[in-house]
């Protein structure tokens, strides 16, 4: 079995129970690096840009918007031109501070417009017409492994999929948070015996304990002062930090936390769902800087949003949005540029499917991450030369 197909078999028995809520993946031996942490928020679905960071002087982007456009009013103003949807009022203190970047028109050359092959550019950071095997971590990790002390390479809470740790990275992926946290058995199910994939998979069993029990703190939960918000994203932030404080507390770092938020998929009755799924959003990004801070690595950690494409300016006839292309995303951290960064979008200029022009190509980003977060060469991960952002003070 190649190596991809056996992750793909681990990733289903973490969903499906066999391996309760986790998957492990070996990769290569980790030497020194990744003092910074990085947290990365998938927005599954496709979140509309438009609304999350509302051009509010626009007379255009109300044309296009007639019924699901966020009124003026309501906006959370962040200068003269553009505002946070509302109900990301709890974010608003990460910009007051200026530990939050908001970068606009992020996408693709020649983007494509399915859930899976978007989601799949973006964790391989490859082109359009390119299918690439391991994710971008994967091979950042390959290129300069992490410390041996650490536990794993990356942690992937709340979901079974590895994303961009796939195709070798030591990852852990914790499909049930609140299983990790209390108890560390796996179990056989009796028909694995005779099925030669799950017989494979099951014979790295002692590997995940090991791994997954190194991330889990040993002397005791760490007791956070922070209110972590209700919901499966609260709980998988919760179990986030408790991964993170570990390492005071007799477990050990990992370089990377994955989480996801979702669906963002807004076809139908966009305003509500949207409105709904960004509060989590907001409230959970306020709550890790609190946690964080309480573990005194706000200032050395980033966290970066990332979706697979954004929505089509124009409203639907069903109150939603349809697939489209560029978006803005939040960069945040105690170290972070706060401020508005790439071009925000040109509502009367858009393309021959009446999608927005991409301003920012998103490896840029992921440059900024591999060269200015963890000081390590960005070209021969990402196979071309992507210009970091100014995202982060020196």
């Amino acid at each position: 079995m190649e190596r991809r197909d056996f992750l793909k078999a681990g990733a289903m028995l973490g969903m499906g129970g066999a391996v309760p809520g986790i998957v492990f993946a070996q990769g290569q031996d980790k030497r020194k690096g990744y003092g910074n942490l990085l947290i990365l928020v998938e927005l599954k679905g496709g979140n509309d840009g438009l609304n999350t960071v509302v051009p509010y002087t626009s007379a255009q982007y109300y044309a296009l918007r007639p019924r699901i456009a966020i009124k003026r009013e309501q906006v959370l103003q962040l200068d003269d031109r553009y505002g946070l949807h509302p109900s990301l009022q709890a974010m608003m203190p990460l910009w007051q501070a200026g530990e939050l970047s908001v970068v606009q028109g992020l996408s693709y050359p020649q983007p494509n417009l399915s859930h899976f092959r978007s989601i799949e550019i973006w964790d391989t950071a490859s082109r359009s017409d390119q299918y690439l095997r391991e994710g971008w971590l994967t091979r950042a990790f390959a290129a300069r492994p992490v410390p041996p002390s650490f536990g794993a390479d990356g942690v992937i809470i709340g979901s079974a999929d590895l994303g961009p740790l796939d195709g070798g990275a030591r990852a852990v992926a914790l499909a049930n948070p609140d299983a990790f946290l209390n108890e560390a058995k796996l179990a056989m199910p009796s028909h694995a015996m005779g099925n030669a994939t799950l017989a494979h998979v099951l014979k790295v069993e002692a590997d995940i304990v090991k791994a997954a029990d190194g991330l889990r703190p040993k002397s005791g939960k760490f007791a956070f002062q922070t209110h972590f918000p209700d919901g499966g994203f609260g709980n998988s932030i919760k179990a986030a930090m408790q991964v993170v404080a570990a390492p005071g507390h007799g477990g050990a770092d990992v370089a990377v936390v994955c989480l996801s938020l979702g669906s963002f998929d807004t076809h139908t009755n966009q305003q509500g769902t949207q409105a709904n799924l960004l509060r989590q959003l907001g409230e959970g990004m306020a709550s890790l800087k609190s946690a964080l801070t309480e573990l005194g690595r706000w200032n050395d950690t980033l966290i970066v949003t990332y979706s697979e494409f954004g929505r089509r300016p124009r409203e639907n006839l069903n109150n939603g949005t349809d697939h489209g292309t560029a978006a803005a995303h939040f960069v945040a951290g105690g170290r972070v540029k706060g401020g508005l960064a790439g071009q925000g979008p040109v509502l009367e200029r858009l393309d021959g499917g009446g999608n927005l022009d991409p301003s920012v190509d998103f490896r840029s980003l992921y440059a900024t991450v591999l060269e200015r977060w963890w000081g390590m060469d960005s070209q021969s991960v990402l196979a071309g030369r992507f210009a970091p952002l100014d995202l982060i003070k020196a």
